[in-house]
């Protein structure tokens, strides 16, 4: 059971929403404002946000950056289906991953899960993270798979630790590429093609069927969780 604060300015889809989150148990917070949505958070602290980008007092990609500037809790946006440059606005800004407008709604409760997942599931003292044949030691910067240590260069293990460490969570180009390289790069997405590619063949990942970094076309990359979330 979670504590779920939807932002969004549409009465029926809060109601359809708000019927479908607490038939699954959890409890329901509605802002029909960005402005309103941003005080709840501060106020009341959810465990997890549904943002609207449209909204009709202030933008959306600012409702998230104001929530980012004091609270990490998980933001899940809804957006329209064409809107790419919306979509990477707004997880470069901070939200956690995205639901296309028409959505299904068992789409959204998956994102939702897996969102929650992410925030309970990894620790700060969690410093190895397992997963069948494949061990990544973070203290000592080891990465394994059947029990054979495999060489990373300095930059495929920020990119793996970086994954790996956000299990779920969309991180995209711009993202990943200003995180690893440097705030001067951005656009460099063959870089990011490169190095996850190097890094999917050392962890023995098929990027057709992977287990462990799932593509998401244009816009970046996730790591899968254990449970496939």
């Amino acid at each position: 059971m979670a504590r779920i604060l939807i932002i969004d300015d549409d009465p029926p889809l809060r109601r359809a929403l708000r019927t479908s989150f607490a038939a699954r148990g959890h409890d329901v917070v509605e802002a029909a404002t960005g402005e309103a949505g941003v005080v709840e958070v501060a106020d009341h602290g959810p465990d997890l946000v549904v943002l609207d980008l449209g909204l009709p007092d202030i933008d959306g990609a600012e409702v998230l950056e104001r929530i980012r500037g004091f609270s990490e809790v998980p933001i899940i946006v809804l957006t329209a289906a064409d809107a790419q440059a919306q979509k990477v606005r707004a997880l470069d800004a901070g939200a956690d991953d995205y639901v296309t407008k028409p959505f299904d709604p068992a789409e959204l409760l998956a994102r939702i899960r897996a969102s929650l997942r992410r925030t309970t599931g990894f620790r700060s003292d969690q410093a190895v993270i397992e997963r069948g044949a494949v061990r990544i030691d973070l203290a000592r910067k080891i990465l394994t798979v059947d029990d054979d240590v495999v060489g990373l260069t300095k930059t495929e293990w920020r990119l793996l630790e970086l994954l790996a460490t956000n299990p779920s969570r969309l991180l995209t180009h711009q993202y990943l590429l200003q995180t690893v390289w440097g705030p001067e790069y951005g656009t460099e997405s063959n870089y990011l093609r490169t190095f996850v590619g190097q890094l999917r063949k050392k962890l023995r990942d098929d990027a057709a069927r992977p287990t462990f970094i799932a593509t998401e076309p244009g816009i970046g990359y996730r790591w899968i969780a254990a449970d496939g979330g």
